[in-house]
């Protein structure tokens, strides 16, 4: 691992979080307050500033414009990070915008048009926790993964945290992955990661190559981030699962 000097993470967010979150090293969630040691959290911790933009802002002046033949909705999010994006060390603010968009982007009315009858309230609050703790990884410009903790490999973190059985787990990462497959969520999702000072991008086609994603910039060299990505993915993702409690009872 590669990390840097740097002290515990501390964030206190409006919905307490699920407990068995401690079972991955170097976090602790006691309701609502959750604590992040990075020395043992991460896997790779090589940079302590994120690009974030204030959430309520992206609300008022973002959600509701919409693209045109000439300015598609990607030059919208990245005029909007242009303008309002602001680098910070904050990590309690990163988590706490993160927290605001995957509350807005998985909320309880996208559930009748998932499709998906096995989804329920339930599992979108398991994406929202999860999404919210991957906001901490971090893509340079030049490709190079900078930050990787548990929840990079977002099936395996969901599965070894909430005891979900493969299929369970395949099936929540295939809502992870919606707005790939739903251009109305996707052009949502967009909109929303401009607060992140990005775009989701997957490391991975679907459920049957899990990979995990990470909010990266635009420019961002997507040559680079598969190769490093390959080159870690196999080991790292295998000592998430490791973390699996094999008698939930």
């Amino acid at each position: 691992m590669t990390t840097i000097e740097t002290t515990a993470i501390t964030v206190e967010l409006p919905e307490a979080f699920d407990t068995r979150w401690s079972r991955l090293p170097g976090i602790q969630v006691d309701g609502r307050r959750i604590t992040i040691d990075p020395a043992e959290y991460f896997f790779r911790f090589e940079s302590h500033t994120w690009l974030v933009a204030d959430w309520e802002l992206v609300k008022s002046q973002l959600m509701e414009v919409q693209e045109t033949a000439e300015s598609a909705v990607e030059q919208l999010a990245l005029d909007f990070i242009k303008a309002h994006g602001e680098s910070t060390s904050d990590a309690a603010l990163v988590l706490a915008t993160a927290y605001e968009v995957y509350a807005y982007l998985f909320r309880d009315e996208h559930l009748a048009g998932l499709g998906l009858s096995q989804i329920t309230a339930e599992h979108l609050r398991m994406l929202r926790e999860a999404a919210t703790l991957m906001a901490l990884n971090k893509v340079e410009l030049d490709g190079h993964i900078s930050n990787v903790g548990p929840c990079w490999f977002f099936p395996a973190a969901t599965s070894v945290v909430f005891d979900l059985d493969e299929e369970m787990g395949g099936l929540l990462d295939e809502v992870y992955h919606g707005g790939w497959f739903n251009e109305h969520r996707r052009i949502e999702s967009i909109k929303a990661h401009t607060a992140l000072g990005g775009r989701l991008v997957h490391g991975c086609q679907s459920v049957p190559d899990q990979s995990g994603g990470v909010v990266a910039p635009y420019g961002a060299s997507m040559a680079t981030f598969r190769d490093d990505l390959a080159a870690f993915k196999a080991g790292w993702i295998e000592q998430v699962y490791a973390h699996r409690v094999t008698d939930p009872a």
